[in-house]
């Protein structure tokens, strides 16, 4: 059975930074692209960062230059690092794998002052 957990979300003000994690266990992440959504208060689902197995790396233009995807294929974990965020990315952030059904319940990312 796969299990998709993220952490590290939370309460930061506009400005601050976030580091979040996504845990996967039941499959190897290593042949898979990871993606990273979010779904703001409008309950539109948006695509905030993608990572190849290769290693590249696509952001769409909202979140460029402010969030960072990465992965460690040994420990089966994708990351996503923001910085400078802004009350815009208050939102529910999601781990998927590519292509599969799993995701996971998501993590919440509240900015406010």
């Amino acid at each position: 059975q796969v299990h998709v957990v993220e952490s590290g979300g939370g309460r930061v003000q506009p400005g601050g930074s976030l580091r979040l994690s996504c845990s996967v266990s039941g499959i190897s992440i290593r042949p898979y692209t990871m993606n990273w959504y979010r779904r703001g208060p409008g309950g539109q689902r948006t695509l905030v960062a993608q990572i190849t197995p290769r290693g590249s790396i696509f952001h769409p233009d909202s979140v460029k230059d402010r969030f960072a995807i990465s992965r460690d294929d040994a420990k089966n974990m994708v990351y996503l690092q923001m910085f400078n965020l802004d009350y815009a990315d208050t939102a529910l952030y999601h781990c998927a794998v590519d292509g599969e059904p799993y995701w996971g319940q998501g993590i919440q990312v509240t900015v406010s002052s």
